[in-house]
């Protein structure tokens, strides 16, 4: 439950990074800027829902390191769960991400977190949303505002290349940085990061081994890292058996026996595990 635990605080840790000046639209595979832009949105997933496993890899830094197999499903603009069930398929504790925030079953030791964005936002001073962390999972564009980018968004975002990848940031005053940094000869995004300009925080959001799932190339390697914590956490997730479609329950309920965990008291069990 504490590898859970360690996933809420890398979400609600999500800020920041320091902003590149970006050039005016360069000629990227024989496509114009704004172009090359809708080439990488369309070549986005546009699943209603996705399911399979998931190997997650913690590290902590200072040798900390930690594996655990788990269940990833996703249903487009109502949840994100991700199930842990290591022994003969018996459910020990389920993160579940939905538009009114985060919850956490810890049910082993019956008890849970429940959080809503407000409150994420508030106490990490972010700007984090559901569709935002939706699009991280189904590597996808974003901006601030809206559940799903289309072609009609190509100008929300400004081009520029570096060290032979293309890198799309939304334009506009935002709270949080976004830049999106995408293989110029394939188009795919290959790396997502969210930041607040002069802070030491970051979330870096990596992809790789795509594959064809669906006629569609989809990364079955992710990577979640924290920067300016002080010191290393990332997260691996390896991808195996997905499937786009299904049908489940998209909300959990709480058993009413389960003691509730506040976002103070969760940070205590982190800093004493």
């Amino acid at each position: 439950m504490k590898y859970v635990y360690i996933i809420i605080i890398a979400v609600l840790l999500a800020s920041c990074s320091s902003s590149r000046k970006a050039a005016k639209a360069p000629m990227i595979g024989g496509l114009t800027g704004e172009a090359y832009i809708e080439k990488v949105i369309e070549l986005a997933p546009a699943w209603q829902s996705l399911s399979g496993k998931v190997a997650l890899d913690l590290s902590l830094g200072e040798g900390k390191h930690a594996e655990v197999n788990a269940t990833l499903r996703l249903k487009r603009g109502e949840s994100i769960q991700l199930s842990v069930a290591p022994f003969l398929g018996i459910e020990v504790a389920r993160l579940e991400i939905s538009p009114e925030g985060l919850l956490a079953l810890d049910r082993l030791n019956k008890r849970y977190v429940q959080v809503s964005f407000e409150e994420i936002n508030r106490w990490a001073r972010t700007d984090l949303s559901f569709a935002v962390l939706q699009s991280l999972f189904l590597n996808e564009l974003f901006v601030p505002g809206k559940t799903q980018v289309d072609r009609d968004d190509a100008s929300d975002f400004r081009l520029s290349l570096a060290e032979g990848r293309a890198i799309l940031e939304a334009k506009g005053e935002h709270q949080l940085t976004y830049r999106f940094f995408t293989s110029t000869e394939q188009g795919w995004l290959e790396e997502s990061r969210i930041g607040v300009s002069g802070t030491p925080y970051a979330l870096q959001w990596k992809y790789g081994a795509f594959r064809k799932v669906e006629q569609r190339f989809f990364p079955e390697q992710m990577k979640l890292s924290i920067e300016g914590t002080g010191k290393p956490l990332a997260l691996g997730m390896d991808f195996s058996r997905l499937s786009v479609g299904g049908d489940w329950k998209t909300r959990t309920e709480i058993p009413a026996k389960y003691t509730r965990v506040s976002i103070e008291e969760l940070l205590k069990i982190l800093q004493n595990g």
